[in-house]
Order: structure tokens, then sequence, then C-alpha cells
């Protein structure tokens, strides 16, 4: 039986139905009743079959493929929420969508995850609650209050009953050295950093190994936020075995998979595959050395927090 007042409803669209059950048996309450429909256009309508009224409200939606159908779904019913008078609402987006497009990296260039943060706020979110987003300074494209856990702590654990020797840290390019390196210092375990440079978008090239002496005869941590058509990864791995690493773990905290992922990731040299559910693994049967780690606890445990405004930065 939840200990839980009727003011915490936790509500999810169709993106990742499983994780927010998940978290809601974390939490010991329900998923409550919001169906997310479509016209015969194509419009999304939503039906919201609970009172709202003055409750803490948590949407559950990553913004994962297809992409603008999930955030359609997710700004609709936050709008919903808000209409019915829902005190505060939270929106919970554990994959970010378009927080890659968070800078002008050329002329004429849109900032789109700044633009995804002004229409989830003018839909009327008033927090959001999110997993590794790709650039932390996104948290300040917000007028309201951020909360970006990390995954890497889950990566920590399961590294740590693996009980494996002679363990490296590895950033596949620079922008992951932050996040690599609270592994490392966490696990007290040397770090390296792959050389990369990107010709044009999904298209990786890795140019060398920066601290190959950690490498040899290493069982090698790779640590990425995210594995889309998985370019980076298999050739930082490649990279990494050719300089003498013993076996590759490649982790990240969202597995996208884009097509040819899969194709590329069932030829490479990696030993194992861990991200998240983040992101619903709904075409990934193939990959049979693919480990999804669950999300809900450490989820479920910051909703618990916010929900009784209680410190959430114990858990990053």
């Amino acid at each position: 039986m939840s200990t839980y007042s009727d003011k915490l409803k936790i509500f999810a669209g169709n993106s990742h139905p499983a994780l927010a059950e998940d978290i809601c048996e974390y939490l010991g309450t329900e998923l409550l009743d919001a169906r997310a429909k479509r016209f015969a256009d194509g419009e999304v309508t939503v039906e919201i079959n609970e009172t709202v009224r003055g409750a803490d409200v948590f949407v559950i939606q990553p913004t994962s493929p297809p992409v603008n159908e999930n955030i359609m779904e997710l700004l609709v019913i936050v709008d919903a929420l808000r209409r019915a008078s829902a005190r505060r609402i939270t929106a919970v987006v554990p994959y970010y969508g378009y927080a890659r497009q968070d800078r002008k990296a050329k002329p004429r260039d849109p900032i789109t995850a700044k633009l995804m943060a002004n229409i989830l706020t003018a839909a009327g979110a008033r927090r959001l609650l999110s997993i590794d987003l790709h650039a932390p300074q996104i948290q300040g494209f917000f007028d309201i209050p951020v909360d970006n856990l990390y995954a890497a702590p889950l990566m920590v654990d399961y590294f740590r009953k693996k009980e494996l020797d002679d363990l490296t840290a590895v950033a596949p390019d620079v922008g992951s050295v932050k996040r690599v390196r609270s592994i490392a210092e966490t696990l007290n375990i040397p770090m390296s950093i792959i050389d990369k440079r990107r010709p044009k978008a999904n298209v990786a090239e890795v140019m060398h190994v920066i601290g190959r002496s950690n490498i040899q005869d290493s069982n090698v941590i790779l640590f990425d936020d995210i594995i889309d058509t998985g370019g980076t990864i298999t050739q930082a791995a490649e990279a990494l075995k050719e300089n003498g690493a013993k076996k590759v773990f490649a982790c990240a905290s969202h597995g996208l998979f884009s097509d040819p992922a899969l194709e590329r990731l069932k030829n490479s040299t990696i030993d194992e595959v861990i991200v998240t559910d983040s992101i619903p693994q709904k075409h990934s049967d193939g990959l049979d050395n693919l480990t999804v780690l669950s999300l809900a606890p450490l989820v479920g445990e910051a909703i618990d927090r916010i929900f009784k405004d209680l410190s959430v930065s114990v858990l990053f």
C-alpha cells in the first residue's frame, strides 16, 4: 500500500510505459490513467482520467524516437494537466531529445535544445528531471529548476559486482572526459582519452589514444552519454584492442541504436554493451551481449525527494 498522499500523481505517455511502471513499483504507488491518442489526421489528443487539482504531478516521457511524436505527446499531456489545475508539473524526461543541438556550430544553425526548453516551459512544466543531458549547460536554457542526474553510479555499481582486475576508464572523446573521470576516481583506476574528430554529423574518425600505457592488458570501461549510430564507440573499441586491451565494455547512459548501430555493434570487437533503460530497447533482441540497467530506483528516489522537498543533490 502506498504511503503517499493523494497529492502525488504519476502519469506517462506512450514513449516508455514499462519504465514508468517500474518507477511506480519502486515508489509503491500506481501509474494513473492518462491516454495519449491520435485523431485520424495524426493530431495528438489526451484524456486525463484522474483528478489532479492541487496535486504534485510527474509525467514520465523520454523524448526518444519517434522524437517529434513523443515530444508532442509530452507537451499535450503537460498542457492538459496545467489546465486541470495541477499545483506543479514535473517533466521526467530520462532522454532529452534535441540535446545535441545545443550551440551554433556554424552560421545559421538552430539551437534546438533551447527551443525545447522554451516550449516545455510554455506548455506548463515547472520542473525538469533528466538523466545525463548531453551538455550540462542545457540546464541554463531553462528558467525552471532542472535536476540532471547521472548514470555513472549505476555503471560503477555494476563493475564493482563484476570484480574485474586491471580496469581502465576511457573517454571516447573530449566531451566525455568529465563523466568518465568520475568513474575513474570512484573506482580508483587510471583513465585514458580517445582523440576523435567528426567531419560531419553521425560520422566519427578516431585519431589516436591518449594514455596508451594504461590500455595494455587492461579491461576497459568505455563510457559515453549516447550510443546513436555506433560509429564512435565501435571505432574506439577497435583502437583500444589494437593498443592491447583485453576486454572492452562499451557503456552509455542512452542506447539510441539508430541504424546501422546494431549491425556495427554485432560485428565489433566490443565484449559487452551496457546501457540504461532511459530508452525502450524494442529492437535490440539480436544484440546478445547487451545489458540494460534499470533507472527506476534512481528516478524513483528523485521523485520521492522532489515531492517531499528534500535535497536531490545527494543522488548526484
